[in-house]
């Protein structure tokens, strides 16, 4: 579904991200790993037509950077790390901003019916209906990132990028939140590409990891063929033993 070749981008005269190149099939999820500063949030800006960029992007086989603002919207979802809610706009609301990009008679008319039953669908998945009149200011942390997680599929992308989505979220709402998510690309046309700096929250989303490291990708195939020892190179720290000594911990108190 998504090619990406050869994509440099950054926010100056110096690149960012160098040369990254990988492919992304239906139904697959990519994470993208690697330190702080590595260039994962920026390749995410570039994908998403926040950042101009050198080399391509396809969707489908369609040239992202030739496609407006709008068309890009209909193609491609963004869910960043959840963020306090500035204007109390409802539930429904919030959701029905994701049918913006689809409304044909522009941008400023109201929904129509088939706009308000993707929003429901989207509202009912994840146990969000009966909050549907409740501003969004009253929300709980967990609660606002799931109506997030809602206008993103009620926007009908083919793709949905995650920019640490997961951050600021108890355990439940981490797992709840992955969940659906593989629930979402299970099915036909979709995929997914995500930054998560929990390894083991990453691992769990993934069946396909991009490995950065200065800006490069260093390693690009499936999570289990992982290397540890150039994880723990990338990283800068000794990765197996950090886990192994997490579930130890576990393990002492009988988990």
């Amino acid at each position: 579904m998504l090619k990406v070749k050869s994509l440099t981008c950054g926010y100056g005269a110096a690149p960012v991200v160098r040369d990254v190149s990988f492919t992304l099939a239906e139904g697959r999820r990519l994470v993208i790993l690697g330190p702080n500063g590595c260039g994962k949030t920026t390749l995410l800006r570039a994908l998403m037509g926040i950042l101009p960029f050198t080399g391509s992007v396809d969707l489908d086989g369609r040239d992202l950077a030739a496609l407006s603002p709008r068309e890009r919207s209909r193609e491609l979802a963004m869910l960043t790390q959840m963020n306090a809610a500035a204007f109390s706009y409802t539930v429904l609301d919030t959701v029905l901003m994701g049918r913006y990009a689809h409304r044909r008679s522009g941008l400023f008319s109201g929904p129509s019916g088939e706009d308000r039953r993707i929003a429901e669908d989207c509202l009912r998945r994840l146990g969000l209906w009966e909050e549907r009149d409740r501003p969004i200011t009253r929300l709980s942390g967990g609660q606002l990132q799931r109506v997030m997680l809602a206008r993103a599929f009620a926007q009908s992308p083919k793709v949905i990028l995650l920019d640490e989505p997961a951050n600021h979220l108890d355990l439940k709402y981490r797992l709840e939140l992955t969940e659906e998510l593989k629930s979402w690309t299970s099915r036909p046309g979709r995929a997914a590409v995500g930054v998560f700096h929990d390894l083991d929250l990453a691992l769990d989303f993934a069946d396909t990891a991009l490995l950065m490291d200065g800006g490069r990708a260093v390693f690009l195939g499936p999570v289990e063929e992982l290397d540890p020892a150039e994880l723990s190179r990338v990283f800068g720290l000794d990765v197996p033993a950090y886990i192994r000594a997490s579930r130890e911990r576990w393990e002492r108190l009988g988990g």
